[in-house]
């Protein structure tokens, strides 16, 4: 019985690696399928970028573009040491999206603890928190990308949502 098995697993192997050799396909026939996903989500983008721009307009906030796409404005000075990759931050926050619906607060689940540019915090905010010194109240405004991307955090924040993020850097270890 076990001879049988292993003779039909090793013809069910030899056909499937027969199978994968005849769908091969070129580097050109990827590119080409490609092509199309890369333009749309350039599009996307842009158009998210715009949407940003608009939403910083309309408030008439002064904020700073970095190379990344992240916008953000610090409103209220520090007087500590400067944020550096590696560091471990403690901020207050206040994380929500454009329509003004409050997603995650400070005031509801405490301070966030978490080392700068290593733990699971969204990229923005890593990125933005470097522009901080301990005590600085900085408002980012963080493109979807930088966040939560294509599908959202599967809880409050929805697929390809840029993020408004008030963070008061309150200690750095």
């Amino acid at each position: 019985m076990l001879r049988i098995a292993a003779i039909i697993m090793a013809f069910a192997f030899a056909y499937s690696c027969g199978q994968r050799n005849s769908n091969k396909t070129t580097g050109t026939e990827i590119r080409t399928s490609k092509d199309p996903l890369i333009e749309e989500n350039k599009r996307l983008t842009l158009e998210e970028s715009r949407i940003m721009d608009r939403y910083i307009e309309r408030r008439k906030w002064d904020m700073t573009t970095t190379g990344t796409g992240l916008r953000y404005m610090i409103y209220e000075n520090g007087y500590g040491v400067d944020a550096a990759e590696g560091m471990r931050a403690t901020v207050n926050y206040e994380i929500a999206l454009m329509d003004g619906t409050l997603c995650y607060s400070s005031d509801e689940q405490g301070p966030r603890t978490f080392t700068i540019g290593r733990d699971n915090v969204e990229s923005g905010i890593h990125e933005g928190i470097t522009y901080m010194k301990v005590g600085d109240k900085v408002k980012m405004l963080i493109p979807s990308y930088l966040a939560h991307g294509l599908v959202g955090d599967q809880n409050k924040i929805p697929p390809r949502s840029p993020l408004v993020v008030d963070l008061h850097l309150i200690r750095l270890d």
